[in-house]
C-alpha cells in the first residue's frame, strides 16, 4: 500500500508526539504528615498533585505524605541524597540531627512573630542552601512556617514556671534544652505519636502550632494553651541536585518561580490559620478553619516573655552553636554574619 505524503507527515507527527510524551519527567515527593493539618491538605498537596499546571513543566509528581510512607521524618535528607525521592517537604527541626545548620532557622526565642521569621528565613537562605547542596546534594527551594509553636497542657498551668516537673513533648534538641531550663522534662516524640501519648499520660504537655493541634485532636485532651510562640515552626522544600540538574536553565527558573509562589502563599495562610485556631481552641468566634474546643487560653506573663527573649542568647544560640560548629567550624560564624543583624545580635 502506497503511503501518501499527508499520511507520512501525520505518522511522523504522532511519532514525535509519542516520543515527547515518553520524555515526560516523573518525580516522587514526600510531603508533610497528614496529621499536621490544613497547610498540608489545602496548600501543599494540591500544589504537588497539579504540579505540571502549577510549574509549567512536563513533570508529574507522585506525592505521598510522610506518615503514609513508613519513612521517619528524621530521614528526609537521607532519602533525598540516596535518590529514592526527588522532592521533599523538609521538616527542619526533625532533620537537624543530620544537619544542625537547619536548626539555625528556628532557634528557641529567635522568631517571636511572622515578620521576624520571614526576615530570618530570607537572611539565612543562601547559607543553608549552600550547606545542603554540599552535604546532601539537595537544593533548597523555599522556607515556610507552620506558625508560632505554643504550649498545650493537660495540667492547669498558668505560666512557664508551672511546667516544672511535667513531661513535655519536644521536636528537637534546642527545644528540649529550653524545656529543661524551665524545670520540665523534655520527651522527644514524633508528631503522630503525640495525641495518644497525651491521652495515656506519657506526656503532660506538648508544643506545636494551634492549627496543627486542632487538626490532630490534641485539643480534645489538653485543657490549657499559652499563646506565646517559642519557635516559628519553619520548614522548607528541597530537591535533589540530580533532579534539578536535569532541567535546563529556563525550566529551573520556572520551577523556582512556582515554589516562590507556593512559599508566599503558605506564609499568608499560616498567619490566617494561627489567628483562627487560637479562637477555635477556646470556642470563640471567628472560627472558620477548625473545630471548636473549650481550652483555657492563658495570657503569657511578662516573666514568660522575658524568659523567652533571654533564652536565645543564654540557652538556644550557644548550645546550638557548640553542636553545629563541631560539624562545620564556620556554622555559627556564618549564622551570626547573616542572621545576627536581623535580630540585633553580633
Amino acid at each position: 500500500m502506497r503511503i501518501t505524503p499527508l499520511v507520512a507527515s501525520l505518522i511522523a507527527t504522532l511519532a514525535i508526539g509519542s516520543a515527547q510524551a515518553d520524555e515526560a519527567i516523573k518525580w516522587k515527593a514526600i510531603g508533610q504528615p497528614l496529621a499536621t493539618g490544613l497547610i498540608q491538605k489545602n496548600i501543599e498537596q494540591p500544589f504537588f498533585e497539579n504540579f505540571a499546571e502549577n510549574t509549567g513543566l512536563p513533570v508529574t509528581v507522585d506525592y505521598k505524605p510522610i506518615d503514609t510512607t513508613g519513612i521517619k521524618d528524621t530521614e528526609q535528607l537521607r532519602v533525598l541524597k540516596s535518590g529514592l525521592f526527588d522532592l521533599v517537604s523538609i521538616r527542619a527541626s526533625q532533620n537537624s540531627r543530620d544537619e544542625p545548620a537547619l536548626l539555625g532557622l528556628d532557634l528557641v526565642g529567635l522568631n517571636p512573630d511572622y515578620e521576624t521569621g520571614r526576615k530570618v528565613a530570607d537572611a539565612y537562605f543562601d547559607t543553608l542552601d549552600q550547606r545542603l547542596q554540599k552535604q546532601f546534594r539537595v537544593k533548597l527551594l523555599g522556607v515556610w512556617p507552620f506558625g508560632p509553636q505554643i504550649l498545650f497542657c493537660k495540667s492547669p498551668v498558668a505560666s512557664f514556671a508551672d511546667v516544672k516537673g511535667l513531661k513535655v513533648r519536644v521536636s528537637d534538641q534546642n527545644l528540649a534544652q529550653f524545656v529543661e531550663s524551665i524545670g520540665g522534662i523534655p520527651v522527644p516524640m514524633s508528631f503522630a505519636e503525640t495525641h495518644q501519648s497525651l491521652s495515656l499520660g506519657v506526656v503532660d504537655c506538648a508544643i506545636t502550632g494551634p492549627s496543627s493541634a486542632n487538626s490532630a485532636g490534641w485539643t480534645e485532651i489538653a485543657t490549657r494553651q499559652i499563646p506565646l510562640g517559642v519557635q516559628m515552626g519553619l520548614n522548607g522544600y528541597g530537591i535533589s541536585l540530580k533532579s534539578w540538574n536535569k532541567l535546563d536553565a529556563g525550566q529551573q527558573a520556572k520551577l523556582q518561580t512556582a515554589f516562590d509562589t507556593l512559599n508566599s502563599k503558605i506564609w499568608a495562610y499560616s498567619e490566617e490559620l494561627y489567628k483562627d485556631a487560637l479562637n477555635c481552641n477556646v470556642g470563640a468566634e471567628p472560627c472558620t478553619t477548625g473545630k471548636k474546643y473549650k481550652l483555657i487560653s492563658v495570657e503569657p506573663s511578662d516573666a514568660d516573655r522575658q524568659l523567652l527573649k533571654g533564652a536565645l542568647q543564654s540557652i538556644s544560640l550557644p548550645n546550638w552553636a557548640a553542636v553545629c560548629d563541631k560539624v562545620n567550624p564556620q556554622c555559627s560564624a556564618d549564622w551570626k554574619a547573616k542572621v545576627g543583624p536581623v535580630v540585633g545580635l553580633k
